[in-house]
C-alpha cells in the first residue's frame, strides 16, 4: 500500500519559494567574490579592448536607466542583466564606469549598502544657490520630500508617522485626499520615497493599533546636506542655525566626514 505525500500548505509553498530565490540570488551575488586572478588574467586575453569598453558603455546606460526613477542598483541585477560572461573582469569594468560618471557627468556611483551591495548616484556638482543637489526645484515631490526629512532630522532622527501626517496638514497636504500635484500623498511618501531609499518606514515594535515611524533612509544620507537644510530651517523661523546646538554639532560633523571622504 503505497503512503500519501502529505500536502505542503501554500504559505509554506511560497515562503520555500522566496526563500529560495533569496539563496540564489545571494549564490550569484557571491560569485563575484570568488573569482581568482587566473580567471581575470584569462577574461583579458578572451575580450578585445573595443567589447570591454562596449560592456562599459552598456552598463554606464543600464544605471542611468535605474536612476531615472531613484531606483537603488543592486550588484547582483549588473551581473545578472549586463556583466554576464565579463563576470572575471568585474572590478575592473566598475572602476571604469565610476571614472565615466565622475569625468563625463559630474555623478558618483556610491555604494550605500555592502552587506548587499546596493549602489545609488549622486551629484559631484555644486549645489545651486547653496541648496542640497537633490532639493533643486523642477520636481514638486521633492519640496515635499525635504519637509519630512526637515521634521525627522529637527525631532532627533526618528518621529512616528502621526507627526508626518499632521505636519503635511497643516501645509494643505491630507495624506488621506487625492492631492492635484502629488496624487495618492500617503503612497508617495511610505512607498516610493521608501522605494528610492530617502525614507526609512519601520513597525514599531509591540504596538496595538500597529504604528509606524520615519528615518532618514540610505540615499538622504549620502545625497542631503544636514547643514544646508539647517541652514533652510533657520531661515524659516528666522533664527540661527546654531541656536539649535544638538543639530548644529550633528550637521557640522556630518559635513566634515563627508568632505573626508
Amino acid at each position: 500500500m503505497s503512503q500519501r505525500k502529505r500536502a505542503v500548505p501554500a504559505s509554506q509553498s511560497k515562503t520555500k519559494r522566496r526563500s529560495q530565490v533569496s539563496l540564489d540570488e545571494d549564490d550569484k551575488d557571491a560569485n563575484f567574490s570568488q573569482i581568482t586572478s587566473s580567471q581575470v588574467q584569462r577574461a583579458r586575453e578572451n575580450f578585445t579592448s573595443d567589447q570591454i569598453d562596449r560592456k562599459v558603455a552598456e552598463v554606464v546606460q543600464f544605471i542611468l536607466i535605474k536612476d531615472q526613477k531613484k531606483i537603488p542598483i543592486r550588484r547582483a541585477d549588473i551581473g545578472k542583466h549586463v556583466i554576464k560572461e565579463y563576470k572575471a573582469i568585474y572590478i575592473e569594468i566598475m572602476n571604469r564606469v565610476c571614472r565615466k560618471f565622475d569625468q563625463v557627468f559630474g555623478l558618483k556611483l556610491v555604494e550605500i549598502d555592502p552587506k548587499n551591495h546596493i549602489y545609488i548616484l549622486i551629484n559631484k556638482l555644486e549645489p545651486i544657490h547653496g541648496e542640497p543637489v537633490s532639493m533643486r526645484p523642477g520636481n514638486p515631490k521633492t519640496g515635499l520630500l525635504f519637509v519630512i526629512l526637515s521634521v525627522i532630522f529637527m525631532k532627533g532622527g526618528v518621529i512616528k508617522e502621526n507627526l508626518v501626517w499632521n505636519t503635511l496638514k497643516k501645509l494643505r497636504v491630507d495624506p488621506g485626499e487625492k492631492h492635484e500635484e502629488f496624487g495618492d500623498v500617503k503612497k508617495v511618501v511610505t512607498d516610493e520615497f521608501v522605494r528610492q531609499k530617502y525614507l526609512e518606514y519601520v513597525k514599531i515594535p509591540h504596538t496595538e493599533p500597529v504604528e509606524y515611524e520615519f528615518r532618514w533612509g540610505l540615499r538622504a544620507e549620502k545625497e542631503v546636506s544636514k547643514l544646508k537644510l539647517l541652514k533652510f530651517v533657520g531661515e524659516l523661523f528666522d533664527q540661527d542655525p546654531q541656536s539649535w546646538t544638538q543639530q548644529f554639532r550633528e550637521a557640522s560633523a556630518t559635513e566634515t566626514s563627508s568632505q573626508r571622504s
